[in-house]
């Protein structure tokens, strides 16, 4: 069958499907697990026959929204706080799963230029950091506590300050993605070479390890976050620039939608950064290496497993159960 004929035989199913993915008129579970099917053979047809075609784009698109309106009609699933955290999040982040790559990516290569620039340049640090941190920190370097600014000001204090700040930055960054993802690469720009130099910083003055142990303890989930919120604000960008089949203000709505979604649930670890980063950190020189290596490595892994492996899981458990109705 010609594409032309493909597509003109099946424009009024995928039409009714979209309007019970978008539409304000719900549909119940088994109506859309039925449309679901027809839309997977459907893709499956079009992949084999039609294997450089925009439908195949188009089709995809509606297969992976249909993943996430059939749980959210789910009678067992009825807390829709449990389902957004457990379901609807990880599906969102599977299927844009290309962009966290992009986002990593462009944030580790502007790391590694910012620590570049600070081997090769002797005064990039000052230009990057000011001369008063580095003033101060050389300082705390010399009175053997390398960490001694994360002790100033109080507990909560200090934690309330730094989340606040740290919100702040997260909700530009995915709000600036607006202007085509550019404004979103400026703060993982920024961010990545502050990184990079900062880290540099350490080394060069012989106090890495002492950097590594006490910062990460909050850095591990605060840098994660500001990388999917990097993602989501590039998610908004290429709404605008990359519509696809959409109308270019339909798929802005559709991308604004998803990437706050993808913003929201980045807070909870920005929070908790702010917590450990006001209440743990300052400790770090006093607690036993074991203890705070441990506090990294399960930040680390709770982010980590929640934006890069759960996704997975959940898609894979989603297609298993609908595969087979």
């Amino acid at each position: 069958m010609r594409e032309v004929a493909f597509i003109k035989q099946n424009k009024e199913k995928w039409l009714d499907f979209e309007k019970a993915i978008f539409g304000k008129t719900l549909k119940n579970p088994d109506e859309l697990a039925s449309l679901y099917i027809h839309l997977v053979n459907d893709l499956s047809y079009a992949q084999t026959y039609y294997p450089k075609s925009k439908t195949i784009l188009y089709l995809n698109n509606l297969a992976a929204k249909a993943f996430q309106k059939i749980y959210k009609t789910k009678r067992e699933d009825s807390n829709r706080f449990v389902h957004f955290w457990k379901v609807e999040v990880p599906l969102i982040v599977y299927q844009y799963r290309r962009y966290v790559m992009y986002a990593f990516a462009l944030f580790l290569s502007f790391v590694a230029i910012g620590a570049l620039s600070a081997a090769y340049d002797d005064t990039f640090v000052r230009l990057i950091l000011g001369d008063h941190y580095v003033n101060m920190t050389l300082e705390n370097i010399e009175a053997g506590d390398p960490v001694a600014v994360y002790k100033s000001g109080s507990n909560w204090g200090s934690a309330f300050g730094i989340t606040l700040n740290n919100l702040y930055v997260g909700i530009s960054s995915f709000i600036f993605g607006v202007f085509g993802g550019v404004g979103t690469g400026y703060y993982l720009l920024n961010n990545g070479i502050m990184l990079g130099a900062f880290q540099f910083f350490f080394y060069r003055e012989g106090v890495f390890w002492e950097s590594v142990r006490g910062i990460w303890i909050h850095g591990s989930m605060e840098i994660f976050a500001i990388v999917i919120e990097g993602a989501a604000g590039l998610i908004l960008g290429a709404s605008i620039l990359f519509p696809k089949t959409y109308s270019r203000l339909n798929s802005f709505k559709i991308g604004m939608k998803d990437g706050v979604k993808i913003l929201i649930s980045t807070f909870p670890f920005t929070i908790a950064a702010g917590l450990l980063e006001g209440y743990v950190t300052r400790y770090s020189n006093t607690m036993p290496n074991w203890l705070s290596v441990g506090i990294i490595l399960v930040t680390l892994s709770i982010i980590s497993y929640y934006y890069l492996i759960f996704p997975h899981l959940v898609h894979k458990k989603l297609k298993q159960t609908y595969a087979v109705i």
